[in-house]
């Protein structure tokens, strides 16, 4: 990777330094989503069975899994990945049912409000499966749904449906399975064809076609479906110290280079011999991978930066807002403290960012692109709607009445002020 000392760079080579990739940010995908939905939209099934075609070159009979089909997939599947699985969902299950939500209800001098929630009904769940079969984004997606309640759980994914996801989408609760991915997959979710039903908010990470979709779904006035983050392709910022093991850096860098073409690994050090020796070690360790040519697409997006201290790379992390941070120094969490934007952080040399992507127990889909600094990653909350109640007595009314009539008037809402005061009056009458 190109080394970069950031002190020697101008505000805007440091701009330039934390760019994104070119390659997610292409001015025709915004125009052909924008088709595959509309297409969609008016040819509804069949749209589904040209685009498998000509996407994926699958020629499909049925969208919808059946029965029997999902059967057979989990009769395939090798014992040994069903024992991963269900480690993995265990620790899923774990993490999020511990954040289930704790309502609020406070009373004073008459007046109540209260914090509920309530799940919401119908979700579409995307697993992304062209260049790798995402076993895990099913995890990920499925186990939260069910534990918040949600009634109707949607799956797509491109076909042909790995054996694996279906394994792990039947594991995880998951009864409707459809064999669609892309943009087309995301038109589908929100507008609903004569197969796949509309639903209520879509969640799943994808390309830059998927997000695309997804952002363009979630503002269409045709529809009213939301989105559940910005989630584009993968990117990691590794901040290490001079005695970090190079190999555990660079093998960091090449797990999320191999995603895709598309994704993004940067390396912040105050230490210039080691950022040379994880240029090394990702030669030797790259020449290993079975995905090379997708990993040094990536690499060549990629970089190194030279920082004075360890503080100073906390901020160039912040001002990036990584998906994900790996923080390999002797401290980590003290540097923690001053992390203000990052989607998910793995602290040590001991914790690779892959026990995130699969089996910690957090949750791997997390915002992009640098809307880390605004947007969470994902949890149980976001299969759910919170909403507020509020409930006076005719003391509680009497007490705050003069209050929102003061408010009212001085926002000249005549209508807001006489709901107050015809109760009001009411109560010296009676």
């Amino acid at each position: 990777m190109q080394i970069l000392t950031w002190q020697s760079l101008s505000d805007t080579e440091k701009d330039q330094a934390l760019a994104r990739s070119p390659m997610a940010q292409s001015q025709h995908v915004e125009h052909d989503v924008s088709q595959i939905i509309n297409t969609v939209i008016n040819q509804g099934d069949q749209a589904l069975f040209d685009y498998s075609q000509q996407f994926d070159g699958v020629s499909l009979n049925n969208i919808k899994l059946n029965e029997t089909a999902i059967r057979h997939a989990c009769d395939n599947l090798d014992d040994t990945l069903k024992t991963a699985i269900k480690q993995a969902m265990d620790n899923i299950e774990r993490f999020h049912r511990a954040q289930t939500f704790q309502g609020v209800d406070i009373e004073a001098a008459g007046i109540r409000c209260e914090l509920r929630s309530e799940s919401i009904e119908k979700v579409g769940l995307y697993i992304p499966g062209g260049s790798a079969p995402l076993i895990s984004t099913v995890m990920m997606l499925a186990l939260p749904a069910k534990i918040a309640g949600c009634q109707q759980r949607v799956l797509v994914s491109p076909p042909p449906i790995d054996d694996a996801i279906i394994y792990a989408a039947n594991a995880c609760g998951i009864e409707e399975i459809y064999q669609v991915g892309g943009a087309q997959a995301i038109a589908a979710l929100a507008f609903g064809t004569e197969s796949v039903p509309q639903v209520d908010k879509i969640f799943g990470p994808g390309n830059r076609f998927v997000t695309e979709a997804k952002r363009s779904v979630s503002q269409d006035n045709r529809c009213t479906v939301s989105i559940d983050m910005p989630a584009g392709p993968s990117e990691v910022l590794v901040i290490a110290d001079g005695l970090a093991n190079p190999d555990f850096v660079a093998a960091d860098l090449l797990s999320q280079a191999e995603h895709g073409p598309d994704s993004q690994v940067i390396l912040v050090t105050d230490c210039n011999t080691l950022a040379k020796a994880v240029n090394l070690a990702l030669e030797s360790q790259l020449a290993q991978l079975s995905r090379i040519d997708i990993a040094t697409q990536a690499l060549s997006s990629s970089r190194s930066i030279i920082v004075d201290n360890l503080d100073e790379a906390v901020k160039v992390s912040n001002r990036y807002g990584p998906e994900h941070l790996i923080i390999q120094t002797q401290a980590p969490r003290a540097l923690l403290q001053n992390i203000r934007a990052a989607g998910s952080i793995f602290l040590g040399a001991y914790t690779p960012e892959s026990v995130g992507d699969y089996a910690s127990g957090t949750n791997h889909v997390l915002p992009t692109y640098g809307y880390s600094r605004t947007v969470s990653s994902l949890s149980l909350a976001d299969f759910c709607r919170r909403f507020t109640v509020q409930e006076l007595t005719a003391q509680g009314l009497a007490h705050l009445g003069g209050t929102v009539m003061t408010l009212a008037n001085a926002e000249q809402l005549d209508a807001h002020k006489n709901a107050i005061a015809i109760r009001l009056a009411s109560l010296t009458t009676s």
